[in-house]
């Protein structure tokens, strides 16, 4: 078995100095240097020969050495040509890595045919295999990513993130609070979801502006199993949160008007113990699910 590349502050800032570059900004170029973490990373992943890994964001490759030596196959996506190059230096000589230079992303609402169809291509090489999603997310795709990949078919059974702290009080959020959002409900309705470390701005190189965290989420098969149809949750969800301190049963008769009067709203609301004023941002994880099955079945 290989041994994974150490790559601390000094290393990364020789590297960089001999090509003459500089980490870009906006592509959220935050390098973990820290190596205790990075070990942290791939114990919290738990990974074996089952795994195929997915790590959006290659870099220089560090991570990458360290999923590759436990894990079954390792796709790993980078955008930028120039950290493409030094991620290729890193893992050419493991054959169980397929490294990508594009964007992980078609869109903010679909990730890019190329990635998708190299995870494919690695979970039916071999039977019983499943996917789990480990990187230190760039920032500006964090949610998208996230939230596609738990909305896709794949047979996801973990991700481990560092992600920016702000995103990962979101994912955490409880209702009536400024941070609980679609997002939350989205994730807390088939997942568990445990923030493993707050990392400082210190741990990275160069330094961020902001605080990031460790995050595991855990797909629960029952948990998604609740749900009719997860992308008509998704839908609704974002429906009702964009008027998230309205009364809902008037948001619902306003959305929902073509199918349902305003009157069955309120029955539907009285079936479900709802009080006539809920708005939306009040409401339980599991009040939702129940109230998003319920129109779902009636429209």
């Amino acid at each position: 078995m290989h041994s994974p590349l150490r790559q601390t502050r000094t290393h990364l800032m020789a590297l960089f100095e001999q090509q003459g570059l500089h980490p870009r900004h906006d592509l959220g170029q935050n390098f973990l240097i820290d190596l205790n973490l990075l070990e942290s990373i791939v114990t919290e992943a738990d990974l074996g020969p089952d795994d195929v890994v997915l790590e959006i964001g290659s870099g220089t490759g560090g991570l990458t050495t360290f999923l590759a030596a436990e894990a079954g196959s390792v796709v790993s996506v980078e955008f930028d040509p120039k950290m493409f190059r030094f991620a290729h230096e890193a893992t050419s000589h493991l054959p169980d890595v397929t490294l990508l230079n594009c964007d992980a992303l078609k869109n903010k609402n679909q990730l890019n045919p190329l990635v998708v169809e190299a995870i494919t291509a690695q979970l039916s090489a071999a039977p019983d295999r499943r996917l789990k999603l480990v990187a230190n997310l760039p920032y500006h795709v964090g949610t998208p990513i996230l939230a596609n990949l738990l909305a896709s078919d794949f047979p996801l059974t973990r991700m481990v993130v560092t992600i920016q702290f702000e995103l990962a009080q979101r994912l955490n959020a409880k209702p009536r609070t400024p941070e609980y959002s679609a997002l939350s409900v989205y994730f807390q309705a088939q997942c568990q979801v445990t923030l493993v470390h707050k990392l400082g701005p210190n741990v990275f190189w160069p330094r961020p502006k902001v605080d990031s965290a460790i995050v595991r989420i855990e797909p629960n098969p029952d948990a998604r199993a609740r749900i009719h149809d997860r992308a008509a949750f998704q839908s609704f969800l974002r429906d009702i949160f964009t008027q998230r301190r309205k009364m809902l049963g008037g948001v619902l008769a306003q959305l929902y008007r073509k199918s349902m009067s305003k009157s069955e709203i309120n029955e539907l609301f009285e079936e479900l113990n709802l009080p006539v004023d809920a708005r939306a941002e009040a409401l339980e994880v599991s009040q939702l699910v129940e109230l998003s099955n319920r129109l779902h079945r009636a429209t």
